[in-house]
């Protein structure tokens, strides 16, 4: 099992998962559609909550004590919320041919922007496994404490999906044959079809099992299901664009009802490596504030991040991470090969070209087409 979901709060985890990937799938649904309902919610919303932090930092609306402020204020969540929603709105240029996205050598764009947000979780695999090996002397496996207040176990796993992440990016092909659908609801990525799809999921969902432990059951789960299951029902070709929706979406929630995730009804189920945290009677809420002490404290990436857990009750069970960090290196290894393969046999660059004509999920997305 990923995820100890068998405590007295496991319905309500469920419940509270339901309602996180339904309402992704609906406040998406309002911002693809329409120009204007895209303006609300990538452009209108993100300048209000861009005000509303700017005044927390300056005392209004209970200052430090402001959940955003005492929970969310660390650059990685401001950063990957404006990241998000740059995303969302350079694929809206380009759907709606907006100033730049007129421009042919602005259809890199996407590829751009995936990619780097790729890099910046490699980055984050290639801390948490150097993190243990300071602790330890070798990728067998050490708790550290980030400043995100997430203790988090590095090892050997974080370079396994490292290197499926560098695959990854390379696995986006047909990068400039983008388009607008017939309706103008969505910018199609044709060349995105499920090859590249379930090896990203598998990648970035071990990603935030790893780096993001304590919030995978929503950011990790919720999250990449959302704009996959939209993709394979009514938009096929717009995966990215969904997904780039969602997580903007996601972040800004985050941002400001940190607390959902945290503490409560809600609270997110605590992934396999947490071993014995659920019968210790360990909340998600308990590991923060724990790991945020240490992590003030200067001592985040020291040995007493495995003495905190040892005290809690809590010992590492690394099973899963291993066995998905395989499974995504596996995934991306396959995909690249059949890319490679698909390549040679058209003798085209897969890249400025289209590697994926004749199958079903290309000719779907194309026959929606502008």
């Amino acid at each position: 099992m990923l995820f100890q979901l068998y405590s007295d709060q496991a319905t309500m985890q469920l419940v509270g998962w339901l309602l996180v990937f339904a309402g992704l799938i609906l406040v998406n649904e309002i911002g693809r559609r329409t120009k204007i309902g895209g303006m609300i919610v990538f452009v209108i919303i993100p300048l209000i909550l861009t005000v509303y932090f700017i005044a927390i930092h300056a005392g209004a609306f209970g200052g430090s004590s402001n959940p955003t402020m005492a929970y969310m204020d660390g650059w990685f969540h401001y950063f990957k919320l404006y990241a998000a929603d740059i995303g969302c709105v350079g694929f809206m240029m380009i759907k709606y041919k907006w100033g730049l996205g007129k421009k042919e050598w602005f259809k890199w764009w996407p590829w751009f922007i995936v990619s780097a947000n790729i890099m910046i979780a490699n980055v984050s695999d290639l801390e948490s496994a150097f993190a243990a090996y300071g602790v330890t002397g070798n990728f067998a496996g050490a708790w550290w404490a980030s400043n995100e207040g997430v203790f988090i176990y590095g090892g050997w796993w974080n370079i396994i999906n490292f290197l499926a992440g560098m695959i990854n990016i390379f696995c986006m092909t047909g990068c400039v044959k983008l388009f607008s659908s017939k309706d103008k609801s969505d910018m199609l990525w044709p060349d995105m079809t499920i090859w590249f799809i379930i090896a990203y999921d598998v990648w970035n969902f071990e990603y935030t099992y790893l780096n993001l432990p304590t919030h995978s059951w929503y950011c990790g789960v919720a999250l990449l299901l959302a704009p996959t299951f939209a993709n394979a029902f009514w938009n096929k070709g717009a995966w990215i664009q969904n997904r780039a929706n969602t997580l903007a979406i996601w972040c800004m929630w985050a941002q400001i009802v940190p607390l959902f995730q945290l503490k409560g009804t809600f609270a997110a189920a605590l992934p396999r490596v947490y071993g014995g945290a659920t019968e210790a009677g360990v909340t998600t809420m308990d590991l923060y504030e724990k790991a945020i002490e240490l992590y003030n404290a200067g001592m985040g990436k020291t040995a007493a991040a495995n003495e905190a857990i040892a005290s809690m009750g809590i010992t590492a069970d690394p099973t899963s991470q291993g066995v998905v960090a395989i499974a995504a290196l596996v995934v991306n290894v396959v995909c690249i090969m059949v890319i490679i393969k698909r390549s040679i046999a058209a003798g085209r660059n897969p890249y400025s070209n289209n590697v994926f004509e004749g199958t079903r999920d290309f000719d779907e997305a194309m026959a929606r087409a502008e």
